[in-house]
C-alpha cells in the first residue's frame, strides 16, 4: 500500500503492521475513526511497539486526542524489547508485556454497552497517529 493510495478503516483490517500513511489521509482516517467511535460505549486498545516506551506514548497521545481519561499504568519496571500494550477502560488499567514477532501499531476496540456484536477494531494504526492534531 502506497503512502498516496486512500485508506480506510476497512483497508487496515488485513494488516499486520501499521502502514506508512500521508498527513491528508491521516486526516481523512481519523475523521472516520472518530465517527466509529462515536457509536461505542467504552474501548480497548492494543499497542503494538518496539519497546515500553514507544508504547506508552503511543497510548498517551491517544487518550489525549480522543478525551479518554488516562489508564492508571501498574508501576512494574517496564519490560525489554518489543512489547504489546493492552488498555481497558472499563477497568482504567493497562499491562504491557514483552512480545516479539509483532507489526507495530494501534488497535483500538469499541465496546456497545449489552452488545457485544455492535462492537468492532480498527487498525493497525501507524504508532504517531494521535500525535498530529
Amino acid at each position: 500500500m502506497s503512502e498516496t493510495t486512500p485508506i480506510t478503516l476497512r483497508d487496515l483490517r488485513s494488516l499486520r503492521q501499521a502502514p506508512t500513511i500521508s498527513p491528508e489521509n491521516q486526516r481523512s482516517l481519523r475523521l472516520e475513526l472518530e465517527a466509529a467511535l462515536a457509536s461505542c460505549d467504552w474501548f480497548t486498545i492494543g499497542v503494538m511497539a518496539p519497546d515500553a516506551s514507544r508504547a506508552l506514548s503511543a497510548l498517551r497521545q491517544c487518550e489525549r486526542a480522543l478525551g479518554w481519561e488516562p489508564l492508571a499504568d501498574s508501576n512494574d519496571p517496564l519490560p525489554g524489547g518489543p512489547v504489546f500494550l493492552k488498555g481497558n477502560q472499563r477497568s482504567g488499567g493497562l499491562l504491557i508485556r514483552t512480545e516479539e514477532g509483532l507489526g507495530e501499531g494501534l488497535l483500538i476496540s469499541g465496546h456497545v454497552e449489552g452488545k457485544a456484536e455492535a462492537g468492532d477494531t480498527w487498525g493497525p494504526l501507524p504508532l504517531d497517529f494521535f500525535a498530529i492534531d
